[in-house]
């Protein structure tokens, strides 16, 4: 197996093992590593600043507390004072920030995968991510292909391809019948959870994939018995917490994939819940009614035409 055929390394909210999750210090760690990308989530201030954090609440990660949308990022009370609970400590990126880390000179081959939760308006959001990506030098070829659109619901669909054409598109999810349903005409990725590409529903879109030319991310993968699995499917990239421990890893399966990947069994797979029918279907049913609470009914969106 040749090294162009492993997966890339796609950093989880950056380095986020070893230093606080969607920080410029995690994202700086994961390049430093050697990682091909980085992956973040983007939520919005009461005062238009688009921030880099996961969750819509400030209280799991920082000092601070508070829904993101109902507070300022400027001023004695913003959130630009707010600093992380993890050490090292670190002040919350902005995505401006974030895009003036990647468009350093050094930094110019990294991909960017912008994880577009559905909190957010979408409108609003797409046109100030647009007006940041637009500001930038050259940005139509030095920026804009290395940026990577991941959506969770359909509704977000028509504005990014409306908004943000130039940007390329994927589909986060735990479930493949919304990926075939919403968003196999408009998704050219599909980032999808580990032990959903594990079923033999799992296989079998992983095989349609590959005949449609589609891209496959698969995320959370920390663990090298995953990631040899990953590999083993073929995958394009793994998103990961410990972006050394994949790289050094496939450095080795480079060398001689049989040798070091016969160092790791295949037993997990059959003894997690999260593998088994019931688990899985329980965790999509429940992701997908999280979805459609937040963003509305995926049918309202549904496309008149799905040919898979």
């Amino acid at each position: 197996m040749s090294l162009k055929s492993l997966p890339e390394c796609w950093g989880h909210r950056g380095a986020s093992l070893a230093f606080p999750e969607n920080t410029l210090a995690s994202f700086e760690a994961a390049i430093r590593d050697g990682a091909e990308g980085i992956e973040s989530d983007v939520h919005v201030s009461r005062d238009n600043v688009v921030l880099m954090f996961h969750d819509p609440d400030l209280r799991r990660t920082t000092d601070s507390s508070g829904k993101i949308k109902e507070r300022d990022w400027f001023g004695v009370d913003g959130m630009e004072h707010v600093r992380t609970v993890k050490e090292p400590v670190q002040a919350i990126p902005t995505f401006a920030e974030t895009v003036m880390l990647l468009m350093q000179p050094a930094n110019q081959h990294v991909k960017f995968n912008v994880d577009i939760k559905p909190n957010n308006e979408p409108e609003r959001l797409f046109k100030l991510i647009n007006e940041i990506i637009s500001a930038q030098p050259n940005w139509e070829t030095v920026l804009a292909p290395r940026i990577l659109l991941g959506l969770w619901h359909s509704s977000f669909l028509e504005p990014a391809k409306r908004i943000l054409p130039y940007c390329r598109r994927s589909h986060i999810t735990e479930s493949l019948y919304l990926s075939r349903t919403y968003f196999w005409e408009d998704a050219d990725v599909f980032s999808v959870s580990f032990s959903v590409l594990a079923s033999a529903d799992g296989e079998k879109f992983r095989n349609e994939c590959r005949e449609a030319g589609k891209e496959l991310l698969v995320w959370t993968v920390n663990s090298p018995e995953q990631m040899i699995e990953a590999a083993r499917w073929g995958v394009n990239s793994i998103l990961t917490d410990v972006t050394k421990v994949w790289l050094e890893l496939r450095a080795r399966l480079q060398e001689d994939f049989d040798r070091h990947a016969s160092q790791y069994g295949r037993a997990f797979l059959w003894m997690a819940m999260e593998y088994y029918w019931p688990m899985r279907a329980f965790r999509t049913m429940a992701s997908t009614r999280v979805l459609e609470s937040i963003a509305g009914p995926f049918d309202i969106h549904r496309p008149e035409i799905i040919n898979v």
